[in-house]
């Protein structure tokens, strides 16, 4: 349990360093101008159409949004059960479709236990896949420094239950995924 926990903070250390790094002068001409708020949108689309290539359905409910000077990151739980057999196909899926969506890939970790996988759109978004203990999936979406605003809640429902932290282990069955 103590090296799974090891290996999980350094994957979670590795992410904050991948997906962060947002300041004022990494602005972009991409980015000039959007608030936060429509950051967060957008980084809600990305995440949307991550579960949408995602064949069969996978059920997902929100993870946490944070916002920092000027990012936000909006993030997603998969509560489908993966099994070990199955995180292979989940994780090519994944990455074929931010390639296809033009991403660049920053990192594939194809660790055993905790696999991960980190890219960046073109205009500055970092998205990442993590499975972290039990097999449960996260995804996160991380916006370039854009202009500080409020931000709203996500408006997607998810297609499942709608948890409040802390959010449960895996627990909804796939005749595929599980």
């Amino acid at each position: 349990m103590v090296k799974s926990s090891a290996k999980f903070l350094t994957l979670v250390c590795a992410a904050v360093l991948l997906l962060s790094g947002c300041s004022a002068e990494h602005r972009s001409a991409d980015t000039a101008g959007i608030t936060m708020q429509q950051a967060a949108e957008r980084a809600d689309s990305m995440l949307d159409a991550t579960l949408g290539a995602i064949e069969p359905d996978v059920q997902w409910t929100h993870g946490a949004t944070s916002t920092g000077s000027c990012d936000v990151s909006r993030r997603r739980i998969v509560m489908t059960v993966i099994s070990q057999e199955r995180v292979g196909n989940l994780l090519g899926l994944v990455q074929r479709s931010w390639e296809k969506a033009g991403y660049r890939m920053k990192s594939v970790i194809k660790d055993e236990e905790l696999p991960a996988i980190y890219a960046q759109s073109s205009d500055g978004y970092a998205i990442a896949l993590t499975v972290g203990a039990a097999r449960q999936v996260f995804l996160e979406a991380t916006t370039p420094c854009v202009k500080p605003s409020g931000v709203a809640a996500p408006t997607a429902s998810p297609n499942g239950p709608a948890y409040k932290y802390p959010v449960p282990r895996p627990n909804v069955h796939s005749d595929f995924w599980s």
